[in-house]
């Protein structure tokens, strides 16, 4: 039965704004928030080890250090993203968000008190289970906004966590200004503010409902799913999507959880595993990675002089926001397909165009503004689409029983590939020079291109029309079992609801005893 159009709902907006706001910004803020005090954090490495050992450390040292302190984030992420399956399954989505938090608050406080402790240690190890709970939270939003929207919708909804990393990276800009926070004494403070949208998260967020996917598919509780379907759409007919996500029950070989392994032996899935290895590992290793590090550094390679490279920094987080907001207004109207190439192709003529103006910037002046513009231009393509799409895709490509592990193999290109930048780039940048740049643009042209040619469009489909979409490229049929006497509940209209049969219910009970 074809669905009816959905319109946006306040409670569909309150809980993509206050999951996001919570969870998927922080990862934004964390990105960016080692950029503004990089130098401050290094005297204060430098110090406690001259107080400890008697003598200082060179500076490839300390570039070291400091090297493990940024990417031991992406460590902790790529942690957090091995646990999602396992976390999902026992505690819900908007469970696992709710649990997640407690992380948030021990890094906060790690990382707030290490200078008084006058432990670097701390800050790593802050900074790791921060990570952590960014590896959890970077899926687990994703995947819990996809299963609550209407397929009319998903785009947009699951386009809100990139703008929310976007404004995290924005926040991070502001505050590290050196009128606000950019001072030395205030960068343990600076560090330790992730604990603030989270406790609002904490206080909000448990009021809302679980998934309804969840409820029905894996719970097999249907009193919760009509409950939290009419909380989401309050005035829609719920009955057509509860046919739907029993279509897609139907449709598969089982309602458990499969795992990693049993995913990558799954030949019904080979492409759409394939397509998430691709877009993800090319998300992060497209350079975006490093100009969120680095950007003062790159800026300053640039010959930008060094009291307007803060506000120059500030500039490019707007620039991030608002081409997020153009991404996520954009995708239900242009499609997914176009928002990735048309993103991945201008990131790689901006890449390519880096390498070209800082070799050229000593004999031409005016070069280190188009270092600068494509470093923009970077950015503004990353937001408008690689930001967010390959979570949304990753979700829409599986069926329920599929996505978890999805998510587990989708976060795990991501972190290796985020702290693989993360941590080479310094060295790769002293070695190869402006040359460094042209490595993310043979990825960004590569991703681009698979994109053009191997991914479907999945606009206004359902998981079970899009894993119809890949079966013909997987050889394989796409199975229909019937369900089991618990699944079939019947639904009848009532005034505008679907609700149950209540022959169905007494029948669901007699079975169970």
């Amino acid at each position: 039965m074809p669905q009816d159009i959905v319109h946006l709902t306040s409670s569909l907006l309150a809980v993509a704004f206050l999951s996001s706001f919570g969870s998927s910004m922080l990862y934004g803020y964390n990105l960016a928030v080692v950029n503004s005090p990089a130098e401050y954090i290094k005297d204060f490495y430098n110090q406690t080890i001259v107080r400890r050992n008697g003598s200082g450390v060179d500076k490839e040292f300390l570039t070291l250090i400091y090297s493990v302190t940024v990417s031991i984030f992406a460590t902790g992420g790529l942690v957090g993203s091995l646990t999602v399956g396992m976390q999902v399954t026992r505690f819900g989505r908007r469970g696992t968000l709710v649990h997640s938090t407690v992380l948030v608050f021990i890094a906060g406080v790690l990382m707030g008190f290490s200078r008084l402790c006058g432990s670097p240690e701390m800050i790593i190890i802050g900074r790791f289970i921060v990570g952590i709970h960014s590896g959890i939270s970077l899926s687990v939003v994703p995947m819990y906004l996809g299963e609550i929207a209407p397929k009319n919708l998903r785009g947009f909804l699951g386009l809100v966590p990139s703008i929310f990393i976007c404004i995290g990276v924005f926040i991070a800009q502001i505050l590290g200004l050196h009128e606000i926070l950019g001072k030395e004494e205030h960068w343990p403070l600076f560090l330790s503010l992730v604990v603030v949208p989270t406790f609002i998260q904490l206080m909000l967020l448990p009021w809302f409902p679980e998934s309804p996917r969840y409820l029905l598919m894996e719970k097999r509780n249907i009193h919760a799913t009509i409950t939290a379907l009419k909380w989401y759409r309050p005035k829609s007919n719920i009955q057509a999507e509860v046919e739907e996500m029993q279509e897609e029950q139907r449709s598969l070989s089982s309602v458990e959880t499969v795992s990693v392994l049993q995913l990558v032996r799954d030949p019904s899935v080979r492409w759409q595993l394939v397509t998430v290895l691709v877009v993800n590992a090319g998300m992060q290793l497209s350079g975006i990675d490093a100009i969120w590090f680095y950007t003062n550094a790159i800026f300053e390679n640039a010959g930008i002089p060094a009291h307007e490279i803060q506000y120059t920094t500030v500039g490019t987080g707007a620039i991030e926001v608002i081409a997020g907001l153009i991404g996520c207004f954009a995708i239900e109207r242009v499609d997914r397909r176009p928002l990735m190439i048309g993103g991945f192709s201008f990131m790689g003529v901006c890449c390519a165009g880096i390498t070209f103006s800082l070799l050229l910037q000593a004999h031409v002046s005016f070069m280190r503004y188009v270092s600068v513009a494509c470093v923009v231009g970077i950015i503004a393509g990353f937001c408008i689409g690689p930001a967010g799409v390959p979570f949304l895709m990753t979700g829409e490509l599986f069926k329920q029983s599929h996505r978890p592990s999805a998510y587990i193999v989708g976060g795990f290109l991501n972190w290796i590939s985020n702290f693989t930048v993360g941590f080479v780039f310094p060295f790769l940048q002293m070695s190869a020079g402006a040359f460094c740049y042209l490595v993310f643009c043979g990825v960004c042209v590569g991703v681009a291109a698979y994109v053009f040619f191997i991914i479907p469009e999945t606009k206004n489909k359902t998981f079970v029309e899009i894993s119809q979409m890949f079966a013909s490229r997987n050889a394989c049929e796409i199975e229909n079992q019937p369900l089991g006497i618990t699944d079939q509940l019947g639904l009848k209209k009532m005034n505008g609801y679907g609700a149950l049969v209540p022959g169905d219910v007494d029948k669901m009970d007699r079975t169970e005893k």
